[in-house]
């Protein structure tokens, strides 16, 4: 599938579905076809009994969720056969939440091959990897007006009452925005009524980090404003991630998808994924919450290209090119693209990208010829993957595939490193990765510092691995083990995990256990995504392969 985003200007441009009328509410039409309507998400004994009482107590302003409205006719329709004691289990207390709480998921990328030859119009492929956020949606009572936006990883915690958002101007005919739209730059009125309600934010934090926490907020704030309404029920988003911030993996969009699919599931406009879900309503949803995690880029990059956000909602990978920077770039997906290990090490080395690309810049000014000519090899490395993984199964590669895929790596970083943009501590990585003959290791994204990827042998010896981290982490480097080509943004509906032998429904993941998650190993262990083996809950949308 290819997929066209846009940029930011002083214009709001947006395109809708066809045939949709111009004013409508949140609520899915009845106009649109059977394959874009929301398929409600799995029902459980949690979610019949929130969707009772919500029915029996809400009115016409509450905003119920996919599970919620469909469970509340399921309960409703076998209600006669209910006993006494099954009905006062099922009835919550006044004080409960309107609905169940719910967790979604995305993940952080790195890129695979092409990094500066995509900034001088070839192409790159970017890959999801293991590394998560995960954002946990607990929605308060009637009377709760507020939301909250909890960042527990970064200190982020600020809490707004809804009735003095700027409803008024979002909610103008000549503003107002429905999910259906596509919106390809931000509204510069817009985007300042949101300044105000961020000003207050983290006064005594470090203006470095003040300014992540105020860029977070007004994504937020404008996906909440643009998607929600005056009548949205109060909230609070409680945010815990395992993606390092500022590494150049994508922890920006990966918030951004998690918090455009959490709102698009609380206005009933997306599909819950199942085993069932037809190929095209399942690309409908992904491309929804794509869209709008695209704006939330917008809002905290200005001119975003559009790869990080597209990996973390639809994962495996893409191929990534813009050979004209007057018009959006081209997003290739790569539904085959196979689960692959990778060993993922940070120098600790600061970078600045743009000192990275103005290098490659100078030396393409000084010597054309020659730059043009790696950036082109680069090019044909990319294409030469590309070429590899398309002929490549889902299910798993060969050695030998395995092997043709981590020799390009290696030409790859050869390349990069002729272009002048590694760095002493990328090249020790090498060095001690190619001694210990683990796998073959590149820089990944800008380089001067940043991260390196290794993709794994097949036949590697877990001691070896284990002295080369211990090696490692002895010289200061951080080390992740993560999984390269992984699913998009799931679902987690309710918030309970399932391990098979609980008969009463799992393990229930509240706000202050999920709080109280020690480092990325405490996060992992209570919620992870990859411990599917072993437990259940968890659901993905995923692409169709082409």
């Amino acid at each position: 599938m290819t997929i066209g985003l846009g940029h930011r200007s002083n214009n709001s441009v947006t395109f809708s579905i066809e045939g949709q009328p111009a004013a409508m509410s949140h609520l899915m039409p009845e106009s649109l076809p059977h394959s874009a309507r929301p398929t409600p998400l799995p029902i459980t004994a949690a979610a019949a009994a929130a969707a009772h009482d919500d029915h029996e107590s809400s009115d016409a302003s509450t905003i119920p969720s996919p599970s919620t409205t469909v469970s509340s006719r399921s309960f409703s329709t076998k209600a006669t056969t209910t006993n006494d004691s099954q009905r006062k289990a099922m009835t919550r207390k006044a004080s409960s939440p309107m609905a169940p709480a719910f967790m979604v998921s995305a993940p952080g990328k790195v890129i695979v091959y092409g990094e500066h030859a995509v900034v001088h119009g070839k192409a790159a492929m970017a890959a999801a990897i293991s590394l998560r956020s995960y954002l946990l949606v607990t929605t308060l009572t009637k009377s709760q007006r507020t939301i909250t936006l909890n960042f527990r990883d970064t200190g982020l915690n600020h809490t707004w009452n809804i009735d003095e958002l700027p409803w008024d101007l979002f909610q103008h005919p000549s503003k107002k925005k429905y999910y259906y739209d596509l919106v390809t730059s931000l509204d510069d009125e817009l985007y300042d009524a949101i300044k105000p309600h961020v000003e207050d934010l983290s006064p005594d934090t470090p203006e470095e980090m003040r300014k992540i926490h105020k860029r977070s907020a007004s994504a937020f704030l404008y996906l909440f404003l643009s998607l929600g309404s005056p009548q949205s029920p109060g909230a609070i988003y409680t945010l815990r991630s395992t993606i390092p911030i500022g590494a150049g993996l994508g922890s920006s969009a990966s918030v951004c998808v998690c918090m455009s699919a959490a709102l698009l599931l609380q206005i009933r406009t997306l599909a819950g994924p199942h085993p069932d879900q037809p190929a095209n309503e399942a690309e409908l949803q992904i491309e929804r919450i794509n869209r709008w995690a695209f704006v939330g880029e917008m809002c905290i990059h200005g001119n975003p290209s559009g790869v990080d956000n597209t990996v973390a909602a639809g994962g495996k990978a893409v191929i990534f090119r813009r050979d004209d920077y007057s018009k959006p770039p081209t997003v290739v997906s790569l539904p085959t693209f196979p689960e692959l290990p990778l060993l993922l090490v940070d120098t600790r080395q600061a970078r600045s990208t743009a000192v990275e690309v103005a290098k490659v810049g100078n030396l393409k000014d000084e010597y054309p010829l020659v730059t043009e000519s790696i950036l082109d090899a680069i090019d044909k490395v990319t294409l030469s993957a590309e070429e590899i993984i398309r002929a490549t199964s889902s299910e798993g590669v060969s050695e030998s595939t395995l092997k043709q895929l981590g020799t390009l790596i290696c030409i790859n970083h050869g390349f990069l490193v002729s272009l002048g943009v590694s760095h002493p501590r990328l090249e020790r990585i090498r060095e001690l990765v190619d001694y210990a003959d683990i796998g073959w290791t590149k820089l990944t994204g800008a380089g001067g510092g940043g991260c390196a990827i290794t993709l794994l042998r097949p036949d590697l010896k877990e001691e070896s691995l284990r002295a080369l981290q211990t090696q490692l982490r002895d010289e200061n480097f951080g080390i992740y083990e993560t999984t390269l080509g992984g699913d998009g943004i799931g679902v987690l509906w309710p918030a309970v995990l399932r391990n098979g032998s609980d008969e009463e429904g799992g393990e229930e993941i509240d706000q202050q256990k999920f709080e109280n998650a020690v480092g990325t190993a405490g996060i992992e262990r209570l919620v992870g995504v990859g411990v599917q083996e072993k437990r259940e809950g968890w659901k993905f949308w995923k692409r169709a392969a082409s």
